[in-house]
């Protein structure tokens, strides 16, 4: 099925996450669609998919205009999208799962469902048992059901949104072979990757996104070059964070692996100094988080060591590593950080360490004034942390910081912060850094990363570069990286 968008645009707020796209996708053809964090990719593909409603713009399926305001309406007119985490019910049947969506009376055709299934399972070598409980599959393999139960329905157009991530080498060789045999039968499809070698060997062409808008396409096989160039396009910016960094060693990892339902994280070993800043690069899910929830004591290695100051903190409970001087800021501040409900005044008191089962009102109170002083935060010690505004939440989050810190771990410390609190956040890090603090923080924003990193370590997929000065990095070697190119294998050192 042929699909055409046309001047497709969609605002989030202040955010412009699509801007006056448009691009084609020919039948029997498989279109890569690449791009960075925030380049709109997702908002395009729920567009079409239905999970989102588009502000303006036209979307065509062989040639005709339509309508797609939900889900069940993709469907409905054959398009269907394959969620990076699908969309399913672990605790059903495979079978169970497959009938998901089916229209019928209100007893379903189970025989007649479990021959659909495997029909189609031969059709494209996949191997399913129908009486299997979901939740004992891989997420390869409920890929592979997802994209069954799609086609049973009748999709036409199938949306794959970075599949590869957390699957194994042999479910990747067998989702490529059954997305080129779709495309031979005429379906189109519409491969979200940020793997330059996966979009190489899968796509005919691709289509590259930033920050909203279309930045060209490209007939595959093309230059890496010509891609990376597209998808970031421009000079990075310069380091201009001053040398805190220390001799004594601060974080040092040996031969760490995480495993988890997403991914395995390799991390090899890994020594940072104390008063360093090390940014954590590359596309969210990459294994960034769980690196920082490894240190904050939120998350165990199944392999390794974690040492943070000459102590061997592995497996130990999170209390101690709160004992120790491990602080961690998540970038959900309201969900993570905060507690909706509290004023200023009871996230200080809740922060306090006390001995005694009754709060000090009146000690906590002056320490809240001083701190809504310190950290200039717009609001009062009665204020509701839900009503004070993105900076300010992101500043009371940095009050409510122990001081002394040995380690301070960060997610995106300033996703949605104006250029003023950005400053702000950034001067109270570095004296924190002047003081012996290390910092480890993950951020989608490359100049953040590149002016505030002593060193950077870059992810994609699951791997992990070793540190690299910031001097030494460039738009072409970043770019290489984040698309999964490493030009040597981290394991067995990263100092």
């Amino acid at each position: 099925m042929k699909v055409e968008l046309q001047h497709i645009s969609k605002r989030f707020g202040t955010v412009q996450a699509n801007d006056d796209l448009s691009l084609t996708i020919a039948a029997g053809t498989i279109h890569g669609l690449l791009g960075e964090n925030g380049a709109g990719k997702s908002t395009l593909v729920k567009v079409l998919s239905g999970f989102i409603s588009r502000d303006s713009g036209t979307v065509l399926l062989d040639g005709k205009a339509v309508e797609i305001k939900t889900p069940a309406d993709a469907i409905a007119y054959g398009v269907g999208m394959l969620h990076q985490d699908p969309l399913d019910f672990p605790p059903l049947s495979v079978l169970d799962n497959f009938m998901v969506g089916k229209r019928g009376n209100l007893f379903l055709d189970r025989g007649r469902s479990q021959h659909d299934l495997q029909r189609l399972s031969h059709q494209l070598n996949f191997n399913l048992n129908p009486n299997e409980i979901l939740g004992n599959l891989t997420v390869g393999e409920r890929q592979q059901l997802e994209i069954l139960r799609l086609l049973s329905l009748g999709a036409k157009t199938l949306i794959l949104d970075e599949p590869t991530t957390g699957i194994s080498a042999s479910q990747k060789t067998a989702l490529f072979e059954a997305m080129k045999q779709l495309a031979t039968e005429g379906k189109s499809i519409i491969f979200v990757s940020h793997k330059l070698e996966d979009v190489e060997e899968l796509c005919d062409r691709v289509t590259v996104l930033r920050q909203g808008k279309l930045m060209g396409h490209a007939e595959i096989p093309c230059p890496d070059e010509i891609l990376i160039d597209l998808m970031f396009g421009r000079e990075l910016a310069l380091p201009m964070k001053p040398k805190t960094r220390q001799s004594q060693p601060s974080l040092q990892l040996e031969a760490v692996r995480i495993v988890t339902d997403r991914l395995t994280l390799k991390m090899g070993n890994l020594t940072v100094y104390r008063g360093e800043v090390i940014g954590l690069a590359g596309l969210e899910g990459s294994g960034q988080q769980q690196l920082l929830l490894l240190c904050a004591g939120l998350l165990r290695a199944s392999t390794g060591r974690v040492i943070i100051d000459d102590v061997n903190m592995t497996h130990k409970p999170y209390r101690h590593y709160l004992k120790n001087g491990i602080g961690y800021s998540p970038a959900d501040r309201l969900k993570e950080g905060l507690v909706s409900g509290l004023t200023i005044h009871d996230h200080v008191a809740l922060r306090t360490p006390s001995h005694s089962p009754f709060v000090d009102w009146k000690e906590t109170l002056k320490q809240t004034v001083q701190a809504i002083a310190m950290f200039n935060i717009r609001g009062n010690s009665n204020t509701r942390v839900e009503r004070l505004s993105g900076g300010n939440q992101q500043r009371t989050q940095l009050a409510l910081l122990p001081v002394p810190l040995n380690l301070l771990l960060m997610e995106h410390p300033t996703r949605g912060l104006d250029i003023e609190s950005v400053l702000w956040v950034w001067q109270q890090l570095i004296a924190r850094c002047q003081g012996g603090t290390t910092i480890l923080f993950m951020s989608s924003d490359l100049d953040e990363i590149m002016q505030y990193s002593d060193r950077v370590i870059v992810f994609s997929g699951g791997q992990a570069s070793e540190p690299i000065a910031v001097a030494d990095l460039t738009v072409d070697r970043l770019g290489q990286m984040i698309g999964g190119r490493f030009s040597e294998r981290v394991e067995p050192s990263i100092r």
